[in-house]
């Protein structure tokens, strides 16, 4: 399908699930061939369960281990610009090489909200993935880094990303028709 109907909005398809194939295996790659050991990836529920698991399908490093945690900051279209923890986790990071795995990074809110819960935790290292990321409407100083694409500042869909909590089952990332 060209265009998609989600409640009250039209979306076209903007990038093929062949195209979201060949973004996931550049990240794993560049995961892979980054030299890191005994990675705890931890998935940003609920957006990024597809690609999560995708990466972790194509991930070559031995010991790697995978948790999610939930946060929320989108209502409708619009990003609330307040992130809440809804559900945690529970394992000891001292000392771990976290990964965190994003379906999309905009503004920047959840990911600082992320590194909030990571301090005084002693991990290893922190480093993170993202399968989508809006320079455009970046607004701070972290670090990103696994870009799996760079796009401009429009409202998608699909491959796990939701419309008031449907269209997560697309395979193709769409985005709103103007």
């Amino acid at each position: 399908m060209k265009t998609i109907q989600l409640h009250d909005k039209t979306f076209e398809v903007y990038i093929p699930e062949t195209g979201i194939a060949e973004i996931v295996n550049s990240v794993a790659t560049a995961i892979n061939n980054s030299g890191v050991e005994k990675p705890l990836f931890i998935a940003v529920l609920n957006g990024s369960f597809l690609f999560a698991a995708d990466i972790m399908r194509k991930i070559t490093i031995p010991n790697a281990e995978i948790s999610f945690i939930k946060l929320a900051s989108y209502q409708g279209t619009e990003s609330s610009g307040i992130v809440n923890e809804l559900i945690g986790l529970n394992q000891d990071l001292k000392g771990r090489n976290i990964i965190i795995l994003e379906d999309i990074i905009d503004t920047g809110n959840t990911l600082e909200k992320i590194i909030e819960l990571f301090q005084n935790k002693e991990i290893a290292s922190f480093k993170t993935a993202t399968l989508l990321y809006k320079p455009k409407a970046y607004k701070k100083e972290i670090p990103i880094d696994y870009i799996g694409k760079s796009i401009p500042n429009d409202f998608v869909v699909g491959y796990g990303l939701d419309y008031e909590e449907i269209g997560r089952n697309l395979p193709h990332i769409y985005k709103l028709k103007n």
